[in-house]
C-alpha cells in the first residue's frame, strides 16, 4: 500500500507516521533527543543527535509498516524559532537554541519597548519575544561577537536536515515566517530585521515553497532503501501543520494542541497582526496563513509537578494517569485555588519570559488532587486567554480541533470543553504535526488537490459537548486568573 512519510521534528523528541492517501496511519515510530538546559535559560539541542533521531524514524516506521518500496514522498514539519550558527563548511559552531531558550530576553524587550520592535511585529508577525531567532541573533551579536563574526550561515533545525540530506541551504517560507528575518507579505527578508541584526541575506538560506521537493539524496542516505527518484518534501512548521493534521483549516475551525508546550490556532486567508501584539501569523501555504498563540507550559507544567509528587523519573505513564485520574474527585474551580503555570516564562498572550508560576488561595483543605487539577485548569485558563485574544482579533472559534499528546485524558478534554464553553472534536492521531506534514506531501507529488481535502481527511475519533454548569464554575476562577497576572507581574523577577 501506497504511503508517504511524515516526520516531525521537535524539541523533546522526533515522530513519523505512514500516512495513506485514505487518511489511514499505517504505523508510527519516535525517538527523543536528549535537552541541554541550565538555571540561566538554556534550552538547546545537539543538530547531528536531531538528524540520527530523523534516521532512526525514517528506519523504524518503514521497517514496521510496509516495505520501503511503497514509500511515494517523505514530508517534513519541524519545531520553529530554532537557530543554528555554522561554518564555511556547515559544520556547527553551536548547538541548536530552541524556543524555549531565554537568554535573548533583555534583547526581546528592547524590541518590544521600540518604534523599530513595532514595526518589525507588523512587518514579520511574529512577536518580540527571546522565542524568536530575531532576538537570539542581537543577543549573540552583543555576548558573542567573536561566534557571531565566524558564522557563515544562521540556519534552523530543519535546514540542518535538508543539508545533511541534499547538501543544499534551502528554508520553507513556513519556518522562515516564524523567525522575525521575513516580511511575510512581500516573501522576502526583512531589510529592517536584518539591518539590526547585523546578517546579510546570503547568510541565510534559499526561500521555498512548503512543497518544494528535492530527490537527489547524498550518498551516505541512499541506504535507507527508499526508491530511487523518492522526493523529500521540505514541508512547513509543526504549529501550522498541527492545523493542517487536525483538519482545522475552514474558518471557525480553531485547533487547540497541548504537548510539551501548548497552542490555539486559527486559518486565515491573510497576515493578521493585533495591536496588542499579542498573536503570531505564519505562513502555511500561498492561501492561508495561521494565526494564534503559543504557551510554553503545557504537559510539562504536569510532567513537573508529578516529578514533584513521585521523585523526579521515578514514575511513568501509568502512574501519571493516574494521578490526573484523581483529579474527578475534586469540583472544577478546586475549591478556590489557582495556578499560573509559567514554569519557563510566557509567551501567549502576555509575552513575558521572565514570569513564573504561582499557586494562589492556597487554604488548609487543599490536598495533592488539588493542586494537581489546579495545573490543568491553570494551562486551560492559560488557553483561553490565546483564544480569547484570537476571537477579537480574527472572529468566533465555532469549535476546537484537538491534538497532542493531552487526548489520552478525557477529563482534560471535557475540561478544554468546558472552560472554551466550545465543542470539542479529537482528531485520532496524537501528533497532528507529522500528520499534516504527509498531508502536505501527498498535495506536493500532485494526489490532493487542495489543502482543504487534505485536512477533510482527518476524522474526529471522539467528541466533547459543553456544559453550561461545569462553564459557569470555571469562569470565576477563569476572570481571577486573568487578574492575577496583572497585579503580581511587577513583583516578578526580571
Amino acid at each position: 500500500m501506497r504511503y508517504v512519510i511524515g516526520v516531525d521534528i521537535g524539541t523533546t523528541s522526533t515522530k513519523a507516521v505512514a500516512y495513506t492517501e485514505t487518511g489511514d496511519v499505517l504505523e508510527s515510530a519516535g525517538a527523543p533527543c536528549e535537552v541541554f538546559t541550565d538555571a540561566g535559560g538554556m534550552h538547546e539541542l545537539e543538530p547531528a543527535q536531531v538528524f540520527d533521531a530523523v534516521i532512526t524514524v525514517l528506519l523504524e516506521v518503514t521497517e514496521h509498516s510496509a516495505a520501503p518500496e511503497d514509500v511515494v514522498a517523505v514530508s517534513f514539519s519541524c519545531a520553529m524559532h530554532s537557530l543554528i550558527l555554522v561554518d564555511e563548511t556547515g559544520k556547527p559552531l553551536t548547538r541548536a537554541f530552541t524556543w524555549a531558550d531565554r537568554r535573548s530576553e533583555p534583547y526581546a524587550a528592547m524590541l518590544r519597548n521600540s518604534d523599530a520592535g513595532r514595526r518589525i511585529y507588523r512587518q514579520t508577525g511574529v512577536p518580540n519575544h527571546a522565542m524568536s531567532p530575531l532576538s537570539k541573533l542581537l543577543w549573540l551579536k552583543a555576548t558573542r561577537s567573536d561566534l557571531f563574526s565566524r558564522a557563515a550561515r544562521f540556519i534552523s533545525l530543519k535546514e540542518y536536515v535538508w543539508w545533511r540530506f541534499f547538501g543544499k541551504y534551502r528554508v520553507d517560507y513556513s519556518i522562515a515566517s516564524a523567525t522575525g528575518l521575513l516580511d511575510i507579505r512581500s516573501r522576502g527578508w526583512n531589510e529592517e530585521s536584518l539591518a539590526l541584526s547585523g546578517i546579510r541575506p546570503k547568510q541565510l538560506s534559499e526561500l521555498v515553497s512548503c512543497e518544494h521537493r528535492e530527490t537527489a539524496l547524498l550518498a551516505p542516505w541512499r541506504s535507507l532503501g527508499f526508491p530511487e527518484g523518492t522526493p523529500f518534501v521540505i514541508g512547513g512548521s509543526d504549529g501550522c501543520l498541527a492545523n493542517l493534521g487536525s483538519g482545522a483549516v475552514r474558518v471557525g475551525e480553531t485547533a487547540l494542541t497541548i504537548g510539551t508546550s501548548g497552542a490555539v490556532r486559527m486559518a486565515v486567508p491573510a497576515p493578521e497582526t493585533d495591536a496588542g501584539e499579542r498573536l503570531f501569523s505564519y505562513i502555511l501555504s500561498e492561501e492561508l496563513y495561521i494565526c494564534g498563540g503559543a504557551t510554553n507550559n503545557g504537559g510539562n507544567a504536569v510532567q513537573w509537578y508529578a516529578d514533584l509528587v513521585f521523585g523526579k523519573g521515578r514514575w511513568d505513564i501509568a502512574a501519571l494517569d493516574r494521578l490526573v485520574a484523581e483529579t474527578d474527585s475534586v469540583a472544577p474551580g478546586c475549591e478556590g485555588l489557582i495556578f499560573l503555570p509559567y514554569l519557563l516564562g510566557e509567551r501567549a498572550p502576555i509575552w513575558n519570559a521572565e514570569a513564573t508560576g504561582v499557586f494562589f488561595g492556597v487554604r488548609s483543605n487543599h490536598e495533592q488532587r488539588h493542586f494537581m487539577r489546579a495545573v490543568l485548569e491553570g494551562v486551560s485558563y492559560s488557553l483561553r486567554q490565546i483564544g480569547a485574544s484570537l476571537e477579537e482579533t480574527i472572529g468566533p472559534i465555532r469549535q476546537i480541533h484537538a491534538s497532542g499528546g493531552f487526548i489520552r485524558s478525557a477529563s482534560w478534554l471535557q475540561m478544554i470543553a468546558d472552560v472554551f464553553f466550545k465543542k470539542v472534536l479529537v482528531m485520532g492521531a496524537a501528533d497532528a504535526s507529522a500528520t499534516g506534514a504527509a498531508m502536505l506531501g501527498w498535495k506536493a507529488i500532485g494526489v490532493i488537490n487542495d489543502l482543504e481535502t487534505a485536512a477533510g481527511l482527518a476524522r474526529p475519533a471522539a467528541e466533547y459537548e459543553p456544559d453550561a454548569g461545569r462553564h459557569s464554575a470555571y469562569e470565576k476562577n477563569y476572570r481571577l486568573f486573568t487578574q492575577l497576572y496583572e497585579r503580581l507581574k511587577d513583583l516578578m523577577p526580571g
